[in-house]
């Protein structure tokens, strides 16, 4: 447990209660800047993670691509431990799509957002737009949270760090923010936010992150906000979720939230998460898979740096955990053998 208190407290309320995962899908053409992130095998097919992420979690494989989010090298989507923890606790999911740019091929629940513009050409969308996505994030939030005792919310959109680094800076705040990649490409990021920053910032919050951010962050700050008066909420993301408590501070979060996540983002020296996460007084809980002692080199990988967290992993495995009241050393070998069940299909 990390930063403010509460964090206990909240932990303990939720051990005998209900979780309900939802995956929040969307993309932002700032990813297409060469260098910004590793989310896909190859940049043709950055587009298709969300989708396929989505597509993971409810069928085991995926519908949009053949077999599932990897490197050629092995490096699997972290949706694979997102989907071990979810099975391993029964816990229930729904997507939401806010801006995918390719829609998944499954039921799920639909915005009708447009995908984020490229930072470095122009705003990321328009205000209205925003505030629209906030609204719709705000229904789904608060329907969610009538079914369960915890709404645990996840993201995958590649180079989603990227412009939350922008609304982050936008609001004037010195944050860091971690990468899917060994090595964070700190400067190139820095770059493009400046750039982006040489528009002009408004004073004005809800303009700041249309035109620094992507539709992911107003629909899950919406979402915590409308979920957090009748249900606890876990957003399951590492340094993009500092964006959401951002500007989730102008929409009335309140209390019982909290950030779930891994601790190979928690222990980023490029990032500074729960400083992050801390200054919107909200509690940080990390959870080590033990990944690191894993026979598997795609897992392993993990723990050295590649992706770190995604699809909301953090969160599920940390819900999984309190449901079932199990640790990091039951949770390994089920997300061995979802690995290896994914490479004997491939």
């Amino acid at each position: 447990m990390h930063g403010p208190p509460g964090g206990e407290e909240l932990v303990e309320s939720l051990g005998s209660g209900k979780f309900l995962f939802s995956l929040v899908i969307s993309y932002t053409e700032t990813c297409e800047i060469p260098g910004i992130t590793a989310a896909g095998a190859a940049p043709e097919l950055f587009q298709y993670t969300p989708p396929a992420d989505a597509e993971f979690l409810h069928y085991g494989r995926c519908r949009s691509i053949d077999g599932i989010p990897m490197t050629p090298d092995g490096k699997p989507t972290p949706a694979l431990l997102t989907k071990a923890a979810l099975e391993s606790a029964s816990i229930p999911h729904v997507v939401i799509g806010a801006g995918s740019k390719v829609p998944p091929m499954m039921p799920y629940m639909e915005t009708g957002l447009h995908w984020g513009g490229n930072i470095t050409q122009g705003p990321a969308m328009a205000r209205d737009d925003l505030l629209r996505a906030i609204d719709y994030g705000r229904i789904i939030g608060r329907t969610l949270s009538s079914l369960t005792d915890c709404l645990v919310i996840g993201e995958s959109i590649p180079g989603g760090t990227t412009t939350a680094l922008g609304v982050l800076r936008g609001l004037g705040r010195k944050a860091r923010v971690s990468s899917s990649m060994p090595e964070n490409p700190v400067e190139l990021k820095e770059h493009v936010v400046e750039n982006a920053l040489r528009r002009g910032v408004s004073e004005d919050p809800f303009s700041v992150a249309a035109s620094l951010g992507d539709p992911m962050i107003p629909v899950v700050a919406g979402m915590a906000s409308g979920a957090c008066g009748s249900s606890k909420v876990l957003l399951a993301g590492g340094t993009q979720m500092a964006a959401v408590l951002a500007l989730g501070e102008k929409l009335g979060i309140g209390g019982g939230v909290a950030v779930a996540t891994t601790s190979y983002v928690v222990d980023d020296e490029s990032a500074d998460l729960v400083e992050s996460v801390g200054a919107a007084g909200v509690p940080v809980i990390s959870v080590d898979p033990l990944l690191s002692k894993s026979k598997e080199p795609g897992l392993r990988a993990f723990s050295e740096g590649f992706a770190k967290e995604g699809a909301g992993a953090g969160g599920a495995i940390t819900a999984a955990m309190l449901k079932t009241g199990t640790g990091p050393r039951e949770f390994l070998p089920l997300a061995e053998d979802e690995y290896r069940r994914v490479l004997s299909a491939q």
